[in-house]
C-alpha cells in the first residue's frame, strides 16, 4: 500500500516537472550561427558570436570573398493562452463550485476537546495498599 502512494507521488511530481519544462522550452527563443570559408564549417555558436576565419584561412581564401555567415533563429512562443473562471460556461462554472464546496467541507476540523482534569496530579503515595489489606490479583 505505502509502495503505491510513494509511486503515485513520483509519478505526480515527474509529470508535473515534464510539463513545466515543456511550457519552458516552447517560450524560449534562441539563434544558432554558423561561420563558413568556403564550404567548410568553422564555427558553430549558439549564444554566443561566432569566431571568424583564422589568419592562415583568410591567406588561403584571400582571392574570393567565400566567407559567409548564416543566422538560424529559433523563436519560441509569444503568448500563453490562460483560460480563467469567467472563460467557462455556466454549468462548468456550477459543478466547480459545487464539487469545490463539498470537497473542502470533507476537512472541517474537529471540535477542540477540553480536558477537565489536565492539571491534577495525583496524590503521593504513601503506603501500598494492596499489600497491606493482601489482595493479590491471581
Amino acid at each position: 500500500m505505502y509502495f503505491c502512494f510513494v509511486l503515485k507521488l513520483f509519478l505526480h511530481k515527474t509529470l508535473a516537472a515534464l510539463l513545466t519544462l515543456l511550457v519552458l522550452f516552447s517560450t524560449v527563443s534562441f539563434t544558432v550561427e554558423k561561420h563558413y570559408c568556403g564550404t567548410n564549417l568553422v564555427d558553430i555558436a549558439v549564444f554566443s558570436k561566432v569566431k571568424s576565419c583564422t589568419t592562415e584561412a583568410i591567406q588561403i581564401f584571400q582571392k574570393k570573398s567565400c566567407c559567409s555567415d548564416e543566422v538560424d533563429v529559433v523563436k519560441g512562443q509569444d503568448e500563453l493562452k490562460v483560460g480563467g473562471f469567467d472563460d467557462l460556461d455556466l454549468k462548468n462554472q456550477q459543478f466547480i463550485i459545487a464539487y469545490t464546496f463539498n470537497y473542502t467541507s470533507w476537512f472541517k476540523s474537529l471540535p477542540k476537546q477540553i480536558i477537565p482534569n489536565k492539571g491534577y496530579s495525583p496524590p503521593n503515595l504513601v503506603a501500598d495498599i494492596q499489600v497491606l489489606d493482601q489482595v493479590f490479583i491471581i
